[in-house]
């Protein structure tokens, strides 16, 4: 045996707001546009991208510990509002 595995190596990022690794395909990958943060559905968009679990608790400690501003290097406030629209709440 050569010890290679048939697994294909699977690219792991991690999420800014809770900071646990997870395959690039369970995560929202976030662009920065102007000064809003916008989901990248299909990893097309051009930029760095930020990633996030799709959950409203990653999206509220990514906001509240300021992640996005440090993951695109930009100081000062950004728009979140297109983003957690984007991400689905659980309804009680």
């Amino acid at each position: 045996m050569s010890g290679r595995t048939r697994a294909r190596a699977r690219p792991e990022r991690t999420c800014v707001g809770c900071r646990e690794r997870s395959g690039k395909g369970d995560l929202l990958r976030v662009v920065l546009i102007e000064d809003r943060c916008v989901p990248d559905h299909r990893g097309t968009l051009p930029g760095r991208g930020a990633y996030l679990h799709p959950t409203p608790t990653c999206v509220d400690l990514a906001v509240r510990r300021r992640a996005f501003q440090r993951a695109f290097r930009v100081p000062g406030p950004l728009d979140t509002a297109e983003l957690q629209q984007a991400v689905p709440r659980a309804t009680p």
